[in-house]
């Protein structure tokens, strides 16, 4: 079944906790071995013997369960984890073979990337329209850092209906992260918890390449997801472009980036504590 066939099905589907292949229990986070059925076409052939990891297991409203993949050696991973089309891949039972699985220790940390995240932390913004281009410039810095695994950050400039996509996924928290002007001087940091709620309430603004995070988060409520907690990470702009645009931040917003990676990465890393915000 490709994406497109999927989507027409995917509000009726139900999530499934595991699956039993050939006596073997597998789950989301599992690596697995692909065994595609012959006669298929030149995509099965592609993925024959690919490692790939299980992003989701789906029963359709017939009960047919799928299990979706990504390829544990795409470059693009973290696009299908996302569930953006041509990064995931869905497959029967029978066209699976189960892996040992990698435990994550100590001595192995590494192995915690094949978890499925908790907190997503999303970029916003347009690098055309000056200070708008804070979240990016914030996202592109955090992403140097060492996040936790559970953690993950992603650059969605104003690709809004990537973002609602995204939101779909169940993440304990979302951080998002870009310009806030509430009236304050250029280059303020604020940190806003957002009620998602009244985010759920309200009437949707479904516009695909409008990139508002109040838009963006009643467009992914519209589409049934489950916002959970929604945190903001926002830095009052001194120019915002102006009709013509202009790229580069200005000094006192470039000033806050730095201080702005250090608030999130904090942030993240109390959320997976457990500890207050």
């Amino acid at each position: 079944m490709n994406e497109w066939e999927w989507n027409l099905l995917e509000d009726k589907a139900a999530t499934v906790g595991c699956v039993e292949i050939d006596g073997v229990a597998v789950k989301t986070g599992d690596r697995v071995r692909l065994r595609p059925k012959e006669g298929g076409d030149i995509l099965d052939i592609a993925l024959r013997g690919q490692v790939a990891i299980i992003e989701s297991i789906e029963q359709d409203y017939e009960g047919v369960q799928h299990i979706c993949v990504v390829i544990e050696d795409d470059p693009g991973r973290d696009l299908g984890m996302l569930r953006q089309p041509g990064h995931r891949f869905f497959f029967t039972p029978a066209e699976i073979e189960p892996l040992e699985q990698v435990q994550v220790t100590a001595d192995n940390p590494a192995a915690a990337k094949f978890a499925k995240a908790k907190i997503l932390v999303a970029g916003i913004g347009n690098i055309f329209l000056g200070d708008d281009a804070f979240g990016v410039e914030v996202v592109r810095r955090l992403m140097n850092r060492e996040i936790p695994a559970e953690a993950r950050v992603v650059d969605f400039g104003i690709r809004g209906l990537d973002l609602a996509y995204a939101l779909q996924d169940g993440y304990e928290t979302t951080i998002l992260v870009d310009a806030f002007p509430h009236g304050q001087p250029p280059g303020t940091l604020s940190v806003v918890e957002l009620d998602a709620r009244d985010i759920a309430a309200a009437t949707p603004d479904v516009d695909p390449h409008s990139m508002h995070p109040l838009n963006v988060l009643r467009m992914a409520s519209a589409m049934n997801g489950n916002l959970h907690r929604v945190l903001l990470v926002g830095c009052e702009p001194a120019y915002l472009g102006g009709d013509e645009g202009r790229m580069g931040l200005s000094e006192p917003v470039e000033a806050a980036v730095e201080e702005a990676v250090n608030t999130t990465e904090s942030l993240v890393r109390c959320l997976l504590a457990g500890e207050a915000i």
